[in-house]
């Protein structure tokens, strides 16, 4: 309803008011006239309701237009109620709104049927939902991302990246990372490789290796003999490193893992290899090439995560969709995971409002404390001051019934 209509409700009501008034008003002073003239009874008890029901509608009528104004403008103490009291209103009805309203006894019932699991996988099980989500935390991030100062991100990464160089052994990294792979049996996969490749490497340069025999060969030695010496040496390392590539338990991968078994513990344990890696540390992350470095990857990343978020089929969004997919299915599907969303959600908000309970009580008393108070009563008549034009007839009406009843019983005695 708009205040338009309740303006012209509010008129109508103190017209019907003020109409009976004046009705009242108007009967008392032609019954006092026409009592001088005729002595019937029936003209006194007229003339005593009348003159009780203007008493009670003046009465009611001070007593309702204090409330909102003061009464013809004068400034009679305890009247203009609303205007003057409106900061011990504003509190009265913040503690009233905390105390039977905010309570735990009574937020407890209302929290307990909360079941937010419900909705959210209802809402988020709907393609169009997933979109208007995705697009508006996309659209946040790319905001964030745009007003985030290049120069104090670059700066943020060297620091952070100079503090862990400062920590970072690179030796005992290495050598645990090698001892890691060694551990797992990885490094057999490089050597039957590297097995490989040397094997067909003879296999394929055979005639490399015949002139080598034949440059260190004897002049009287025929040629048939040193072809007959290289193939065999051919033939002999290939088959050696064939050997080394099929048999997972050849003696010389064996000696290959100790080796480098030993290699990673002189890496770990000799301080030359300690002050190797730190000088080459220090040559790498040198403040200009670390800020560099730092500036270069902040770009890359800024641009990748960018692109990410815009497109409408990207990897990221891709991702992020079929993991809010499953998470849609846990909502409805899995009783247990619902039980602890709708748990944690109604400890949350128990716990919130509890904590919050005076704020809102002060949210309430300040926001009615900082009215202006002729709009605060201007406000409230409007909402009740129909009501009240009622308080007014009835004083007329009560207040006539009373005068004519005391009347009365003073006529019998």
């Amino acid at each position: 309803m708009n205040d338009e209509l309740k303006k012209q409700q509010l008129r109508n009501h103190k017209m019907l008011a003020t109409g009976l008034f004046v009705l009242m008003a108007i009967t008392f002073v032609g019954m006092t006239i026409l009592q001088k003239q005729n002595h019937s009874h029936w003209i006194g008890y007229i003339r005593a309701f009348s003159e009780a029901a203007m008493v009670g509608a003046l009465a009611d009528w001070f007593a309702v237009t204090a409330l909102f104004n003061y009464p013809l403008g004068i400034k009679i103490p305890h009247t203009n109620l609303i205007e003057n009291s409106k900061e011990k209103i504003g509190d009265n009805l913040g503690n009233f709104v905390v105390e039977n309203f905010l309570s735990p006894q009574n937020i407890r019932p209302y929290i307990q049927k909360l079941k937010v699991s419900v909705y959210m996988g209802d809402w988020l099980s709907k393609d169009r939902n997933q979109n208007i989500l995705m697009n508006e935390v996309s659209s946040i991030l790319i905001n964030i991302i745009n007003k985030l100062n290049d120069e104090t991100v670059v700066k943020f990464i060297t620091n952070k990246a100079e503090e862990m160089a400062g920590s970072i052994k690179l030796n005992s990294i290495i050598g645990n990372g090698i001892e890691y792979i060694l551990n797992k049996n990885d490094h057999q996969r490089l050597i039957t490789g590297l097995s490989s490749q040397i094997k067909n490497y003879i296999l394929e340069n055979q005639q490399l290796v015949t002139e080598r025999v034949e440059k260190e060969s004897f002049f009287f030695i025929p040629k048939s003999v040193d072809s007959k010496i290289s193939e065999k040496i051919t033939k002999g390392l290939s088959d050696y490193f064939r050997e080394i590539e099929e048999d997972l338990k050849h003696p010389l991968r064996a000696e290959i893992t100790n080796k480098i078994f030993e290699f990673s513990k002189e890496l770990k344990e000799e301080p030359k290899w300690e002050s190797e890696f730190e000088t080459i540390k220090s040559e790498f992350l040198q403040g200009e090439k670390l800020n560099q470095y730092s500036n270069d990857i902040w770009q890359s990343l800024k641009s990748s995560i960018i692109k990410e978020l815009s497109e409408e089929d990207s990897k990221l969004k891709s991702y992020v969709k079929k993991n809010i997919n499953e998470f849609v299915s846990n909502l409805q599907n899995d009783e247990q995971f619902q039980n602890r969303i709708d748990g944690w959600v109604r400890l949350t908000a128990y716990k919130y409002i509890l904590k919050n309970t005076q704020n809102f009580g002060e949210l309430i008393s300040t926001t009615v404390g900082n009215w202006e108070g002729k709009e605060l009563s201007r406000k409230l008549e409007l909402e009740v001051g129909k009501d009240l034009q009622f308080i007014r007839i009835n004083g007329t009406i009560v207040g006539g019934l009373v005068g004519l009843l005391i009347y009365t019983i003073a006529n019998f005695i």
